[in-house]
């Protein structure tokens, strides 16, 4: 059995050697790591010291103390991953997590989400995987590293062949660096899912989805897609889905906060016809409508076996569309989770997803409705359940494992295909 290390001790020792005060939160995570059972530390552990816990006083996690962390991480073999979201972690801070990229060899997981490092601290994470080679999974969300920011990243994606899951989602990038990004990843194999939502477009070209779906036709290794609010439309959904006529890795794609419509959803039914390796896609917050419900749940029912996930929230259906979704899952028994909050109930819609639910059809932690009755009337509540219900957070119990509750850059594992 490996020997046990104290890391609270040792962060003590550390906080002197340098001169620094002690982070009272980082002291409680290292002395309940040290607590733990020791048969978990031979399968490395991650340690979470998010900024955003609201079980007990957060002390947040500042440059010096990250100086004073990764001395104390520098040897270890059984840290694994490390979770430092919601932070005040600035470009210094990258600086000391660079360096420690460059020296560690065991840190798979690092996230970084909604600090406050910009342009020069994403050039050095960047820069430091151009040698590091454990680093799986990198989360940047909401850090605005900007278009310069987003470049470096492309150049990273053109040498590094370790990492398999990168999210750049709200970093305020922009047109140049979305194309150096799926122009690399035109011969990039080793990335299996990224995240690119909301970058800062100022044309209505859709040059950047032109690009992407050019990449998406010769790039057989990534699985996960996320574009959001990316300002695509009919023209775009149209590019994307001529290029998954040819791709057969991609699982799951995800196209919410868009302006898509119903005759941008007729190419997505063509798709579904004819694609035999989608599982997941994920449309809410467009304006699809009940014609474009008809589009869907006509391939669901006649042709489609593949997908397990739909989500249509928000988008301007009513009973018409709604019941159209329903009777597909009567014929489709693949499709196990399906998402329809925000839309217009009408008491058809109501009954038919009850009548889902009630039947063992449809599970209740598989879609976010839940039938109740009022004088002889049903009507559907609000589920907290959604595709991507824990992006931001994580629930207090720990790391939530239901696929449908915790759906982005997670429900396809990287490494199954």
């Amino acid at each position: 059995m490996s020997v046990h290390p104290d890391l609270h001790q040792h962060y003590v020792w550390a906080c002197q050697s340098l001169g620094q005060p002690e982070n009272s939160f980082i002291a409680h995570v290292l002395q309940e790591v040290d607590k733990s059972d020791k048969i978990r530390w031979t399968k490395g552990i991650t340690l979470k010291i998010a900024g955003n816990n609201h079980l007990m006083p957060v002390q947040r996690v500042t440059d010096d103390d990250l100086q004073v962390l990764a001395s104390v991480l520098h040897s270890s073999v059984f840290v694994t991953g490390l979770d430092l979201r919601w932070n005040i972690l600035t470009d210094a801070g990258a600086k000391h997590m660079a360096t420690f990229l460059q020296e560690n060899s065991t840190l798979r997981y690092l996230n970084l989400m909604f600090n406050d490092i910009g342009t020069s601290g994403a050039e050095l994470i960047a820069t430091a995987l151009h040698m590091n080679e454990t680093l799986s999974y990198l989360r940047m969300t909401g850090n605005k590293i900007g278009n310069k920011g987003g470049m470096f990243f492309a150049s990273m994606l053109q040498i590094n062949s370790t990492l398999e899951k990168l999210d750049l989602g709200d970093c305020d990038m922009g047109t140049q660096c979305l194309i150096a990004i799926a122009t690399a990843l035109t011969q990039n194999r080793s990335l299996k899912a990224i995240n690119l939502n909301r970058p800062l477009l100022y044309s209505q070209e859709e040059e950047t989805t032109v690009h992407i779906a050019l990449m998406l036709k010769t790039n057989p290794s990534l699985v996960e897609l996320h574009l959001c609010k990316h300002e695509m439309k009919n023209f775009g959904v149209g590019r994307l889905c001529e290029a998954l006529y040819e791709n057969s890795s991609l699982r799951y794609l995800d196209l919410g906060c868009n302006k898509i419509s119903c005759d941008g959803v007729k190419f997505l039914g063509e798709l579904l016809k004819r694609n035999q390796s989608l599982e997941i896609l994920d449309l809410h917050a467009n304006r699809i409508e009940d014609a474009g419900a008809i589009y869907l749940s006509e391939a669901l029912a006649l042709y489609n076996r593949t997908l397990r996930a739909l989500s249509v929230v928000s988008n301007g259906l009513s009973g018409k569309g709604l019941v159209a979704l329903s009777d597909a899952m009567k014929t489709n028994m693949e499709l196990s989770y399906i998402y329809i909050w925000g839309n217009k109930f009408d008491e058809a819609a109501c009954r038919a997803f009850s009548e889902l639910i009630q039947t063992g059809r449809l599970k209740p932690d598989c879609t976010d409705v839940d039938p109740y009755e009022v004088d002889g009337q049903v009507h559907l509540a609000e589920l907290s359940h959604g595709l991507q219900k824990h992006y931001y957070w994580t629930p207090s119990c720990g790391e939530e494992t239901k696929k449908d509750a915790n759906a982005s850059l997670a429900v396809v594992a990287g490494t199954e295909y």
